[in-house]
């Protein structure tokens, strides 16, 4: 009697062993026969059932862990390594040819006037593109976003089109809208009076970033009309119904009741705007290609070039990592200002 207790005990503490070591609640179970089984009781054998199937679920877990810890190192690495190594290019390729620039061509070799002209150019977009899109959005959203049914659908389809269109498609319907010859804008321009004769649109620098800021704006408009148009949905009627019973304008219960409810929204487009503002490419490169005298090169088209026209990996990343880092400062001063307000 004395040994089958001594068994079931032992038996006992090793699945306990076994449950602790793996991770797994076990709440061991009185024996049927106060331990004179020696393990093999209907309540111990339901014990041990328990712990085998959840070894075996402990199993099955750890070799999806593994998977997922795998893809999950592999995808920090695919993504890591090579910001890691545009950092390191950048700060060793262009300190070597800083060291040049001072010792054998002096301190003009520093002065890189095509990279201040992208980077003016494109804090210009930034600067333009940015606020109209946001108020322009704003705007249009106020106007219809108590429409019903399919009036209401049909604004959404319509601003939200040049969004899922192919970049390739609109910017070829613009370049012929452009276009110094039978282009429409000339055409409507000459034939109405307004234009005196053709203007080269895209070759001309009064106007070619102009026309680009203009592209820029109808490409980036649909989606924060989309997002306004909702989020002004989600707004507490009972607000604006006591604010109109006080005598509140349509100004004031936009600024003091809808705007603030709609902040998060508008910092979410603000932020969006910026970012594909700064990463403007597309349009540069299949307009203009920069010109006309780097008129409207922009820092993306510049790192596109300087690194794959002239060869210049080092100053390419180097450029990549200060768009980078002026990107990173302006979201975050865009979500301070936010939070303070």
């Amino acid at each position: 009697m004395q040994k089958g207790k001594d068994i079931c005990k032992a038996l006992k503490e090793v699945r306990q062993q076994i449950a602790d070591a793996n991770g797994i609640s076990y709440l061991p179970k009185e024996c049927h026969y106060e331990g004179e089984c020696a393990g093999t009781c209907p309540a111990c054998e339901a014990e041990i059932r328990y712990l085998e199937a959840q070894l075996r679920e402990r199993k099955r877990n750890g070799w999806g862990m593994k998977v997922a810890g795998l893809a999950a190192g592999l995808l920090w690495g695919l993504i890591h390594f090579p910001l890691g190594k545009v950092s390191f290019l950048s700060v060793e390729q262009v300190l070597i040819e800083y060291i040049i620039a001072f010792t054998v061509m002096g301190l003009a070799g520093l002065v890189y006037g095509p990279f201040q002209k992208a980077l003016k150019n494109t804090l210009i977009i930034v600067l333009v593109s940015v606020p109209t899109v946001a108020i322009f959005s704003l705007w249009v959203a106020s106007a219809i976003y108590k429409m019903k049914g399919p009036v209401l659908s049909a604004f959404r389809c319509i601003f939200y089109l040049p969004v899922v269109t192919g970049s390739v498609a609109v910017t070829v319907v613009w370049k012929w809208m452009f276009h110094n010859y039978y282009g429409l804008f000339n055409y409507v321009g000459t034939h109405t009076g307004v234009l005196e004769k053709n203007i080269n649109w895209l070759g001309d620098a009064r106007f070619a970033l102009p026309c680009i800021i203009l592209i820029l704006f109808t490409t980036s408009v649909g989606q924060p009309i989309v997002l306004s148009v909702s989020a002004l949905g989600n707004v507490d009627d009972s607000l604006v119904e006591a604010a109109s019973v006080d005598g509140a304008t349509n100004l004031q219960l936009f600024w003091k009741i809808k705007w603030p409810q709609i902040m998060p929204t508008t910092l979410y487009i603000l932020v969006i705007t910026t970012i594909n503002s700064f990463q403007c490419f597309a349009l540069i490169q299949l307009l203009t290609s920069g010109g006309p005298n780097h008129s409207t090169d922009t820092v993306m088209y510049y790192i596109y070039y300087t690194a794959f026209k002239l060869y210049r990996y080092g100053y390419g990343n180097a450029m990549g990592v200060i768009l980078a880092i002026i990107i990173a400062l302006l979201s975050a001063l865009q979500f301070q200002l936010a939070k303070e307000k």
